[in-house]
């Protein structure tokens, strides 16, 4: 069965929606309550942020994005932004991402301590992040351009998703996203047998991290909050979760992970991360989903730091792929 995917026909969409949209806003809009020139060329709008109401223009050209989902977001909905943080891996913008669409964007540091005074020389109108990453920045960053932060990152990330795109003046584009996203998770669970079926099939995601014991990861993830879209099953254990994130383990307790399906991904070196360990040892040998070939190693770059539905969408292929096998 081939699956439909919703970025040829959104991002389709997407061009033709923008051309017209550029063209309003030079010709100027009939609303103008919030203009703060004749021409439109400066018009603004409220967005209600984490920090509370933000004008910002209706047609921002110049956009940095300091969190990889701020990164997902500008460039799903067909906006590329000036500048971007990068993230703490070896690739710099994240490897799932099309080298073309990120070409040219400027790296403004790493993510966690961006550089204030790279951003300001992009002469941004307009920057994008989350209140849990730059909260104690806001004050400076509000000097340099509107801020628009959502309260935090992760699994809330559909409603930070519209966030991103009212501040972007993207909304119909954003909804086309989204209903493209709703067709591809429909399409995957009919192709693993209908939801009575999926609902039945049991998965985990285990992530291995450097400086840190192993993680198990619950339901208020991203990546939960795909795999309950799909309608796949949990095991009890993810009810244990620590603010429903995850539940942590050392290699010794690796075989409470076990499910019908695990998936695995490793942040930072596999032996420093305790994956080459854990692996290698007879617990994990041991669990049913490894004696029956239902363990998948994933990327963790596209799996566990993307957010945001380009991400989600080549997520859903790769479930599909791995849970059809």
């Amino acid at each position: 069965m081939t699956l439909r995917s919703f970025r040829p026909r959104a991002l389709a969409a997407v061009s033709l929606t923008a051309v017209a949209a550029l063209t309003l806003a030079a010709c100027g809009s009939s609303d103008d309550s919030g203009s703060d020139s004749a021409s439109g060329s400066d018009a603004t709008r409220k967005v209600k942020t984490a920090m509370g109401d933000v004008k910002v223009k209706k047609a921002p050209q110049r956009v940095v994005v300091l969190d990889t989902a701020e990164l997902d977001s500008a460039l799903t909905l067909g906006v590329k932004p000036v500048g971007a943080t990068h993230a703490d891996v070896t690739s710099g913008f994240l490897n799932y991402l099309p080298k073309d669409q990120v070409a040219g964007i400027e790296d403004v540091g790493q993510m966690m301590t961006p550089n204030l005074e790279a951003i300001a020389g992009l002469k941004p109108d307009l920057i994008l992040t989350s209140k849990i990453r730059h909260g104690d920045k806001y004050a400076e960053l509000s000097k340099i351009a509107p801020t628009v932060m959502t309260e935090n990152t992760g699994y809330p990330w559909k409603e930070n998703f519209q966030v991103h795109a009212e501040a972007l003046g993207k909304e119909a584009e954003a909804k086309m996203v989204a209903d493209g996203y709703a067709d591809h998770v429909a399409d995957v669970t009919k192709a693993l047998g209908g939801k009575e079926k999926v609902a039945a099939t049991e998965v985990n995601m285990v992530r291995f991290v450097e400086g840190a014991d192993i993680r198990i990861y619950g339901k208020k993830n991203y990546i939960a909050t795909i795999l309950a879209d799909v309608g796949l099953g949990r095991p009890a254990i993810t009810d244990q979760a620590k603010d429903g994130f995850s539940y942590d383990v050392s290699p010794e307790k690796i075989d409470l992970a076990d499910a019908d399906v695990v998936f695995h991904s490793t942040y930072g070196d596999p032996k420093k991360s305790k994956e080459t360990e854990t692996t290698g040892g007879g617990l994990w040998k041991n669990m049913d989903a490894v004696k029956n070939g239902k363990v998948f190693a994933v990327d963790d770059q596209l799996w566990i730091q993307g957010i945001g539905y380009t991400a989600a969408d080549k997520i859903l292929g790769e479930l599909h792929k791995s849970l059809t096998k």
